[in-house]
């Protein structure tokens, strides 16, 4: 940021992020940018494998089961995914939640309350546009939940992909809006999407997490012991009726995310570190690749944009995602008269709303939960989220490009460097140390350029002289 912007100590919105939540959020984002590009490769890869003439080897594929029957799970590679992948995506949201909660953006009430608010504004107005065209069109309301999910890595792979790189305030924003996305989308799934409960199994799911928990205040340690025991927890937790994915969830949600004495890193971070690639590398590609592949021609795309169950989601996703988020920024702002960082502006702030509106991974898996039974809408509930996720990401690109030049010199700014500490000198320029530091980086240099000009000055001397 410039030299004119506030200390580290303003809590402005969209101000300057605290050194190790810029630490934390370059690394979490680097790892999900190229998750983000993963997917968006497996997602391509999906669509050609389901619109050539292989396309019967995709639903072969899609619908081939494998697992113990005995023990309820006899799955299809589709359903392996979409539960037992996406399981470890949850428990690292899990992980990010409790994190934000105790240690992030989030545990500051005031500080939260913005995010917050336009987190559940930008779900809840995606699902009222929803409600409404579905209900004056007369089509099923049962969608309502698939445009209100945000998918991070895949927003962070169109950025990627345009050459774009956010201001950390921005990046910021953009992940506290997933992290608070992810939650409520979990709500949604626990409440919306449950079947009938086999209470022994969900018993049973219960006692396991009691037991995790205590091995984790017991400082246990070794992935032996928690693995299988993660293992058997959702097996239960599927088995109950309750959505599998839970079960990672409030894993992560139990893991101690604050450091003690003597420890850099706390172990809900470091086992984060871990499972990050996993997650983002593998569960979630490998996902998209069993869930989007979705046959396109003519006929689909002229009914995504005419039917109201297909059109309720793309508007959900395009409009409802811009409009709540930036419409309850802008008011929670207003009321709380919060002030916006200086270096930005609110057309960055819809920026980043109209970017929210990629809603992939979650609004696939929601499309999937509530239309079961319906496997033509469910094809063409996945078509409109592909569409919707297509639309929002260019728009938001466009948005993007047209403040490119000044995001750039704010994250140069951000990340410059000059007395070579490894931290950024946005961090220190408060500090009598940093300047002391850099006086005497000039005054070495002074001493370097002098030396120089005798050298010059002599070199020149000598080739004036007569020969």
């Amino acid at each position: 940021m410039p030299a004119s912007a506030p200390p580290p100590t303003d809590r402005s919105f969209l101000g300057r992020l605290s050194l190790p939540e810029h630490r934390f959020l370059t690394d979490a984002l680097r790892t999900e940018t190229v998750g983000g590009v993963l997917l968006l490769v497996a997602a391509v890869a999906a669509l050609l494998w389901a619109n050539t003439p292989l396309k019967d080897s995709y639903t072969a594929v899609q619908d081939f089961h494998l697992g113990p029957a005995a023990l309820g799970l006899d799955l299809s590679v589709q359903h392996w995914a979409a539960d037992g992948l996406l399981a470890i995506f949850f428990f690292v949201a899990g992980i990010e939640l409790k994190r934000e909660l105790v240690a992030g953006e989030l545990r500051d009430p005031k500080a939260a309350a913005l995010p917050v608010i336009a987190a559940i504004c930008g779900m809840a107005v995606p699902a009222l546009v929803y409600t409404l065209v579905n209900v004056t069109g007369g089509g099923s309301t049962d969608g309502w939940a698939v445009p209100t999910a945000t998918d991070i890595a895949f927003a962070l792979a169109v950025l990627a992909v345009i050459g774009t790189s956010l201001p950390s305030a921005l990046r910021a924003f953009l992940l506290t809006l997933a992290v608070v996305d992810d939650l409520l989308a979990i709500i949604i799934i626990a409440v919306f999407f449950t079947s009938d409960l086999n209470f022994a199994a969900l018993g049973g799911a219960f006692a396991g997490l009691v037991v995790f928990w205590l091995l984790l205040r017991k400082g246990v340690r070794g992935w032996y012991v928690y693995v299988p025991l993660a293992l058997v927890i959702w097996g239960l937790m599927y088995n109950s009726g309750v959505h599998a994915t839970i079960a990672g969830v409030a894993m992560g949600l139990m893991l101690r995310c604050t450091t003690h004495e003597g420890e850099e890193h706390s172990p809900g971070e470091h086992i984060e570190h871990l499972v990050r690639p996993l997650s983002a590398g593998l569960a979630v590609p490998l996902f998209a690749l069993f869930s989007a592949g979705v046959t396109v021609s003519g006929k689909t795309l002229g009914e995504v944009f005419t039917e109201p169950v297909t059109l309720g989601v793309i508007l959900g996703l395009v409009v409802g995602k811009a409009v709540g988020i930036f419409g309850g920024t802008w008011l929670t702002a207003r009321f709380t008269r919060a002030e916006l960082n200086p270096d930005l502006a609110w057309p960055d702030v819809f920026a980043v709303a109209s970017l929210a509106g990629i809603g992939f991974t979650v609004s696939l898996l929601i499309g999937e939960l509530a239309f079961e039974d319906d496997p033509a809408q469910t094809a063409q509930v996945k078509a409109a989220v592909l569409a919707g996720s297509l639309i929002a990401a260019v728009f938001a690109s466009v948005l993007l490009k047209l403040r490119v030049r000044k995001y750039q010199a704010l994250v140069v700014e951000e990340e410059r460097d000059d007395d070579q500490d490894g931290i950024p000198d946005v961090y220190e320029e408060h500090t009598p140390e940093y300047h002391l530091r850099m006086a005497a980086i000039h005054e070495r240099k002074a001493a370097e350029h002098r030396q120089r000009a005798q050298l010059a000055g002599a070199s020149r001397a000598e080739g004036d002289r007569p020969a």
